[in-house]
């Protein structure tokens, strides 16, 4: 779908699924590594199913 002026919507996001693409632990909601390979990169913070181990996350951008 095009907005005015000829711009493209972003496709919607399909909801995450308890246990597909995440579960919770200790209050956190930890992403799964399948979840984590659809979404396509990585975000730097540590996750930790992350299967782009490459980057090492910072401590400004880690989560607890």
């Amino acid at each position: 779908m095009e907005k005015p002026g000829g711009e493209k919507e972003p496709s919607p996001v399909p909801p995450l699924v308890e246990g597909r693409d995440f579960y919770w632990e200790k209050g956190f909601m930890v992403f799964t590594e399948a979840y984590l390979l659809r979404r396509g990169k990585c975000c730097g913070c540590g996750c930790r199913h992350c299967p782009y181990r490459k980057r090492k996350p910072t401590p400004a951008n880690r989560y607890p």
